[in-house]
């Protein structure tokens, strides 16, 4: 089974003492219900799972279930014979959102103590959003994402001594030996064409086949394209024509979203599309990068919501758009090729799937940096420049950045091909692959 990071945070929740419920948040197909299966069947030796889509398509036994009461009898009609006691018997609850009162529900369950529970969904921003009693306090909620590049290393086969030799190299600024670095950036090419999606690295592991993989990521790129008709109808079209452009969007200077384009009307404005952005990020399939002019700790408190980058949850998903079946364009670095929009890409997967919430700086008069991130420890922000190509030492905006006393830059990064790690002034510049050591704590 594919390594994830989060089956050892379920596993301590359970082990800790806790009583508060784990409700999993994330976008479909990322591996939630997959995870959850495997660390409860593990820690407990009953095991209940409850597919809401599934009974909300079918018999409908939790439709209008509202007490604790209710509950037990329908989760009794199903299994019965494995509802025991608390410390041996998890009930999960899957795609929960189908039925938004049982994410009220989960505090009374919490409160009765009976038997251990773990929730999980999509769309749980949007649900709990629209729920008029949020169970806070009953819950803790874990956010999951796509492989990340660490997990892909893992599935390709590479093991706990080799990462944690790579980590240490990293937090001893030391340039990997030319071997070495040729290995890691082969590695890192191939999670720009598989991504991170389970099914497609499943399929790259198994096949090594490009267009069999690519059938796994187109799949599921109009799955979620559909999955928005459904949530809501009368949002459809826009959510469907933000989503659509995010790829094309990727290929401007800019990069950021132009609400006159969404729809090609002149008037149009960002509150015009509020929902639409709102449901794709909630949602897990798109990812929110703000813009900051003037960055201020934290980042947080001088973002402008009216300005903003979207960029697809999957890399996988980028590339077959832009690249199909030919492999060639990544493998081979060609020159001819722009790889900016992939590149920007992962590594804001990277560092949202870091815990890291993402911005980029924007300024009319002195340039655009790719991504701001905060600075608990120096309290300021910490700017990084993602460079695909060989001038990855021309950044302009960056160095104007930096040098600006007001901003009290203590460090900045710029991620590139390049193999040497070296420092010049308060810039760093690393092999782009090191970004999956760019932690909270940074």
């Amino acid at each position: 089974m594919l390594y994830r990071k989060i089956a050892a945070t379920i596993q301590a929740h359970f082990t800790s003492g806790s009583d508060r419920i784990l409700l999993v948040d994330g976008a479909r197909q990322v591996g939630k219900t997959y995870i959850i299966r495997h660390v409860g069947k593990t820690c407990f030796p009953h095991f209940i799972e409850l597919n809401m889509i599934e009974d909300s398509m079918g018999s409908q036994l939790f439709a209008q279930v509202r007490t604790v009461e209710d509950f037990y009898l329908q989760v009794s009609m199903l299994a019965g014979d494995q509802m025991h006691s608390r410390e041996d018997t998890l009930i999960f609850l899957d795609e929960i959102q189908a039925y938004p009162q049982l994410l009220t529900l989960l505090k009374f369950l919490r409160e009765d103590g009976r038997f251990t529970y773990i929730a999980s969904g999509s769309l749980l921003g949007v649900t709990l959003s629209e729920t008029p009693s949020i169970p806070m306090g009953s819950i803790r909620k874990l956010q999951m994402f796509p492989l990340d590049f660490e997990e892909f290393l893992y599935a390709n086969g590479m093991n706990d001594l080799a990462l944690s030799v790579l980590k240490q190299k990293f937090i001893r600024r030391e340039s990997l030996d030319e071997a070495t670095h040729a290995k890691m950036l082969d590695f890192f090419r191939k999670y720009l064409l598989v991504g991170g999606l389970p099914d497609a690295v499943n399929a790259y592991i198994a096949q090594k086949n490009i267009q069999a993989v690519r059938e796994v990521q187109q799949e599921i790129h109009d799955y979620y394209a559909a999955d928005a008709s459904k949530y809501d109808p009368s949002r459809k079209l826009h959510i469907r024509r933000v989503y659509d452009m995010i790829p094309s969007n990727m290929g401007n200077k800019k990069k950021r979203v132009v609400a006159q384009d969404i729809e090609h009307k002149r008037g149009k404005t960002f509150a015009d599309y509020q929902d639409a952005f709102d449901y794709l990020v909630s949602a897990g399939i798109a990812l929110s990068v703000q813009a900051i002019s003037t960055p201020v700790f934290p980042l947080l408190e001088s973002s402008k919501k009216n300005l903003l980058k979207l960029y697809l949850n999957d890399v996988g998903i980028l590339s077959g758009l832009l690249y199909r079946h030919n492999i060639r364009a990544i493998l081979d670095d060609q020159q001819s090729i722009n790889l900016g929009s992939v590149y920007e890409t992962v590594v804001a997967s990277e560092l949202i799937a870091h815990g890291h919430r993402l911005f980029y700086y924007d300024n009319r008069n002195k340039g655009e940096v790719d991504f701001l991130i905060d600075d608990y420890d120096q309290l300021s922000a910490v700017p990084i420049e993602v460079k695909s190509g060989k001038g990855y030492t021309v950044h302009s905006a960056l160095k104007t950045f930096v040098e600006n006393e007001d901003y009290h830059v203590q460090q900045a990064f710029v991620l590139s091909n390049a193999r040497e790690i070296r420092t010049k002034g308060k810039i760093t510049y690393l092999p782009v692959y090191f970004v999956m050591f760019f932690e909270n704590n940074l």
